[in-house]
């Protein structure tokens, strides 16, 4: 039998469970584990420049492709707690990421030493399993645990703290016959399936929920495929955007209070059945329950049992894996087809679309400063449909949803439930990762760009190019925007004249020295026509040097965008013009009708 150190085999584990990248910061408690990652060498180690910073570099990397998991590591103490973070957003997107974490010696964890923090307690509520492992010789059954349940049932993160001495203690461990658990998902049954056919068969008006389940399971063909079977429109939620391309003739937008599109939510209210799959129902999505549910029948399918019935009662469950039940939709809507079993829906679809070509928003403005939607307009332009878009919260995030483009699965990468300021930089550099060939675009307002920007750092040292979208109104657009309702504007401006860059006028700090000074190339536009030009540049830029790249648009500093003031998806107020003539929203996916 071999013998090795605890954190040897930890290491062993993690090869053989698939693991190729690992981010994160060494130090002294968590340093025999990085001595046992470069004895046995196979696994590409990204130095994060702060450990939250790694957190969210794993989740963007395991968002990237299907089965990725994303590794982070860091030392005792401050480290955990930093990526608590990190284990929340993950845990509320369903992402599976694996946070190590170094501990203090067994023997003194519980007299306050140095940097000693019960780190397993802290880390409970946000993820799915986390453990101090106490014996040595339980590290090899943890570490397959961990991803026996980051794959299985609903995914999520966990975090492993692995005390110093429990790291050099040497164990017996045959690395040569590991095997990783078998993975459980619960698979729904025909019998379930034809009878949810069997309802949306019987109703008039149906659509889809496609949520970001769908994505985790790797099922996006499938789903079409049972779209056009039966005709169904489908609404992805922010989540499973992409999961049919934003041009499909049963894409009917996305609904919601904020992040949602003018058609998307005319069809959802003019609906009377919705077949929800691999989503939550997430508040922004559905906004008052009484409107999102009043003369609908719902039926939804989740991975997670518990999952059914915890917003609204849907009018029938089922407990299953998207692909599961999606290789059923369609084995049963085939048969069906075949047998003239279907009703015809395409004048619903047609009708889905037709709201497409008249309800848009504007996006056509030559003002300057510039209008933030010029800027999404002038994205749609530049950036092709191969485009991996990554972005958090804010306003930014908000226009871009309601207004760029995206054509396929994990092309839109997005922090859903948790929205931390800063996730956007150390997510890219994870996205561009995963994928280096790809071409991956950050969207930030400058608040998030401000959170975590030490992280561009490491794209420069790594040589990981992307290209970061920064628009810059020098405020908590977001924020003031809620701050309306209270009547106030109070602590969300960010402007002051900065002594050294004078010619920047109120919008404080100098974005492009910044990003300079940390090794990337950074281009400013105040001038809308500008725009296409230096997205070209950048492009270029990021190709040449192999460096993130920061695109800074200088915005007007007020710009009120589309979203509910009354949560209510029928009561979307449209703060800016819409659109009333083709030239208006020269990229809108559906030429507009007037």
């Amino acid at each position: 039998m071999a013998r090795m150190t605890a954190a040897r085999a930890a290491v062993e584990i993690l090869k053989r469970e698939g693991v190729a990248d690992a981010f994160g910061v060494p130090g002294a408690a968590i340093n025999p584990f990085y001595a046992a990652l470069k004895a046995s060498g196979g696994i590409a180690h990204t130095l994060a420049r702060h450990v939250e910073g790694a957190s969210h570099m794993a989740e963007g990397y395991t968002r990237t492709h299907p089965g990725n998991i994303g590794v982070c590591i860091g030392t005792s103490g401050p480290a955990g707690t930093d990526m608590i973070t990190g284990l929340y957003s993950a845990t509320g997107d369903s992402i599976p990421i694996l946070c190590i974490t170094g501990q203090a010696p067994t023997a003194v964890i519980h007299k306050e030493d140095f940097q000693a923090v019960d780190i397993a307690s802290i880390a409970k509520p946000v993820t799915k399993m986390a453990v101090t492992v106490l014996e040595a010789a339980q590290v090899p059954g943890v570490f397959q645990q961990a991803f026996h349940l980051m794959r299985s049932g609903r995914p999520g993160p966990v975090l492993i703290d692995l005390p110093i001495d429990v790291q050099l203690t040497e164990i017996e461990f045959d690395p040569e016959t590991y095997e990783p658990l078998p993975v459980y998902k619960p698979a729904a049954s025909r019998a379930q399936i034809e009878k949810a056919i069997g309802m949306l068969n019987a109703s008039e008006r149906p659509l889809i929920v496609a949520g970001g389940g769908i994505i985790n399971a790797d099922a996006a063909e499938l789903l079409v495929e049972f779209a056009e079977l039966t005709g169904t429109p489908v609404v992805p939620t922010l989540m499973g955007w992409g999961l049919l391309p934003d041009d499909h003739e049963l894409n009917a937008g996305m609904v919601g209070l904020q992040t949602s599109h003018r058609y998307g939510n005319a069809t959802f209210l003019e609906s009377d059945f919705v077949l929800g799959i691999g989503n939550r129902w997430a508040n922004r999505h559905t906004g008052k329950l009484d409107v999102y549910t009043a003369g609908r029948t719902f039926v939804h399918v989740d991975i997670e049992p518990t999952q059914i019935g915890k917003i609204f009662a849907p009018h029938y469950g089922i407990a299953s894996d998207a692909k599961a039940a999606l290789e059923l939709f369609v084995e049963v809507a085939r048969e069906l087809k075949a047998a003239g079993g279907l009703p015809d829906r395409s004048a619903w679809a047609e009708a889905a679309q037709e709201r497409k070509a008249t309800l848009q928003r504007r996006t056509h403005f030559d003002d300057i400063p510039i209008k933030p939607q010029r800027v999404y307009e002038e994205m749609n332009k530049a950036f092709g449909p191969e485009t991996r878009y990554v972005s958090t919260i804010g306003l930014s995030q908000i226009a871009g949803a309601q207004m760029l483009h995206v054509y396929r699965p994990r092309h839109w990468i997005n922090c859903g439930q948790a929205g931390p300021l800063g996730w956007t930089v150390p997510a890219a550099l994870g996205v561009a990762k995963a994928d280096p060939e790809a071409s991956v675009v950050a969207l930030s307002g400058d608040y998030d760009f401000q959170f975590m920007l030490e992280e561009l750092a490491v794209g420069a040292q790594h040589r990981i190019p992307y290209v970061h979208v920064l628009v810059n109104n020098s405020y908590l657009g977001l924020i003031r925007q809620a701050q309306r309702a209270f009547e106030i504007d109070f602590q969300v401006n960010l402007e002051f004249e900065n002594l050294n860059s004078p010619e920047l006028g109120v919008y404080g700090v100098d974005h492009v020295k910044v990003a300079e000074g940390l090794g990337c190339k950074a281009i400013r536009v105040t001038d809308p026509a500008e725009l296409g030009d230096a997205f070209e540049q950048a492009k270029k830029l990021a190709a040449e040097h192999r460096v993130p790249v920061v695109v800074e648009a200088i915005l007007e500093r007020v710009t009120n965008i589309s979203m509910s003031t009354t949560n209510d998806i029928g009561n979307v107020v449209e703060f800016e013009e819409i659109a009333t003539e083709p030239g208006h929203a020269p990229t809108s996916i559906r030429t507009l009708k007037v």
